[in-house]
């Protein structure tokens, strides 16, 4: 017996253990949103997980909050630009999302339009400059 075939075991004993230990946590994520294209591909979508809204996009969790209104709004505001650059998507949410949504603008005396535009303002605000990309980097020296 090889001593690569002891690192092997363990790895795979560490691997299997690991796997029994995250599935429990699976179980604590409830699907709420889904965006998909015209072929039924998943383009992104709301998880509600461990009490907070997480919003994923393109196959990366994009960003969480406790705010159901403010990835609901966040995920319309992606299918519109889907949809401004001509595909054909498809946005579903369940009533417990519209309904804690519905609940926290009540709360906060908005309506969801309102909500929306308040956001659309706050997005268009251009980022700090330390976060602005350089365009050209001809002149950069090394």
């Amino acid at each position: 017996m090889s001593i690569n075939s002891k690192a092997r075991r363990d790895a795979k004993k560490r691997k299997l253990e690991r796997a029994r230990t995250a599935a429990p946590a699976a179980a604590n994520i409830e699907p709420h949103a889904e965006l998909r294209d015209a072929q039924g591909r998943l383009l992104g979508g709301i998880v509600r997980r461990d009490g907070e809204w997480t919003l994923g996009l393109g196959g990366r969790i994009v960003g969480g909050s406790e705010s159901a209104a403010r990835v609901l709004a966040l995920l319309e505001r992606a299918t519109a630009l889907h949809r401004r650059d001509g595909a054909q998507v498809s946005l579903s949410c369940s009533s417990a999302l519209r309904s804690a949504a519905d609940r926290e603008l009540a709360e906060r005396g908005v309506s969801f339009e309102q909500f929306r535009e308040e956001l659309e303002k706050e997005l268009a605000i251009d980022p700090p400059p330390s976060l602005h990309l350089v365009a050209d980097a001809s002149g950069a020296r090394h």
